[in-house]
């Protein structure tokens, strides 16, 4: 199974695409990534995608990108598991390769939001809650966030204040990443004085939801063509959990449980520890899922990620440098598209093709992607 890698990746700037239909995104990206694996024909595609038949109106993604991606006729269907959708997806190629059926798969990551204004977008991505129990009564993701990260700061005794490391990394790092939609540092200051969106979060502690596609081909190395010259990226190891989808039924709505067992999982997988990871590319749709992520894989004690994160070891030149293309916080977050996004930027640190940001002898990456509040995680341990 570790003999299965990433020949080829491909993306299209995030941002607020009024333009660009859905499907053009997608056939941009998987016509990059099939390009860059040699011209490699896939047998079957996987689409990650949270909110189509929603914004979009359009369900059935699989003939409609098959069609208009040139690959008529091959095997296609999409993955939903909310923002870790196309981390799915990506599993179900890695998956399908692994099983012999599939020589070549490409896996594509879409997400097309800004096909619909106003409260309708936000009552869509409510769908990643527990309908009958919140968001009936009119949770969001950003309040879920919200009542998360006060009970975190209780615990803690931190200030609101002290959580700025992460936002303040991923808009720093998204400057040099021309797919990214925000790429302005921000100060410390600004970070404080920012508005407030609830209670408990201001703009810079939630990633936006923009427009966005990312693809890779995956097959077994003996197939790919003997053009492709750019560094190989082996999947060496893979895992999925989940966890209550409501946050009520949650003994410890900190513990972020099933970011422990993907982390543990996909690295036992690979032979190694987490601690062997050169970098990591953690889900920071809130400022919080990102810190409880980091003590939840063991980088940091429970309540001191915010502590990890201002430390400095988690910059480009750190001991364990996240976030390295700005994350989601930087880059936007396309939703159905982000678990991609984030494998095509681990996958550019290990060929050595990150430019400015490109993290020092890396060869080993931890991502990770998340659906709501870690009520799914998927790890993959990608090594050069």
């Amino acid at each position: 199974m570790n003999d299965i890698v990433i020949a080829g990746i491909g993306q299209t700037p995030v941002g607020e695409h009024w333009d660009l239909t859905l499907h053009t995104q997608a056939s941009r990206a998987v016509r990059a990534a099939i390009k860059d694996a040699g011209g490699i024909k896939p047998q079957a595609m996987y689409i990650g995608n949270f909110l189509a038949s929603v914004i979009s109106h359009q369900a059935n993604l699989g003939a409609l990108l098959a069609e208009h991606c040139g690959l008529t006729g091959i095997e296609a269907f999409t993955v939903e598991a909310a923002g870790a959708s196309g981390a799915g997806a990506f599993r179900m190629g890695y998956l399908a390769v692994a099983s012999g059926f599939v020589e070549t798969a490409v896996v594509v990551g879409v997400e097309k939001f800004t096909d619909m204004v106003g409260s309708v977008v936000e009552s869509a991505a409510a769908q990643s809650l527990d309908y009958d129990y919140e968001a009936v009564a009119g949770a969001t993701p950003a309040s879920q966030a919200s009542l998360i990260q006060a009970l975190y700061l209780h615990e803690t005794g931190a200030k609101h204040a002290d959580l700025s490391g992460l936002p303040l990394l991923a808009h720093a790092n998204a400057v040099n990443n021309p797919y990214a939609a925000y790429r302005k540092p921000i100060s410390q200051a600004a970070y404080e004085r920012s508005e407030g969106v609830t209670d408990q979060l201001n703009l810079f502690d939630m990633a936006a939801h923009l427009d966005g596609a990312a693809a890779v081909v995956l097959t077994r190395a003996d197939r790919v063509p003997a053009a492709v010259t750019h560094p190989l990226v082996r999947v060496t190891g893979s895992a999925v959990a989940i966890d209550t989808l409501a946050l009520h039924d949650r003994p410890d709505p900190l513990g972020f449980q099933t970011v422990r067992r993907t982390v543990d999982r996909a690295c036992h997988q690979a032979g190694i520890l987490p601690t062997d990871v050169d970098l990591f590319e953690l889900a920071d749709p809130f400022t919080i899922y990102g810190l409880l992520s980091l003590e939840a894989a063991g980088f940091a004690r429970r309540g001191e990620g915010w502590k990890l994160a201002r430390s400095g070891d988690l910059a480009l030149t750190g001991k364990l440098p996240v976030l390295t293309l700005g994350g989601l916080k930087g880059r936007g977050d396309p939703l159905g598209a982000t678990g991609v996004y984030q494998i095509v930027e681990a996958a550019l640190q290990l060929r050595g093709e990150a430019g400015a940001n490109q993290v020092r002898n890396a060869r080993r990456a931890l991502v990770q992607a998340l659906g709501g509040p870690a009520s799914t995680a998927v790890a993959h341990v990608l090594e050069r």
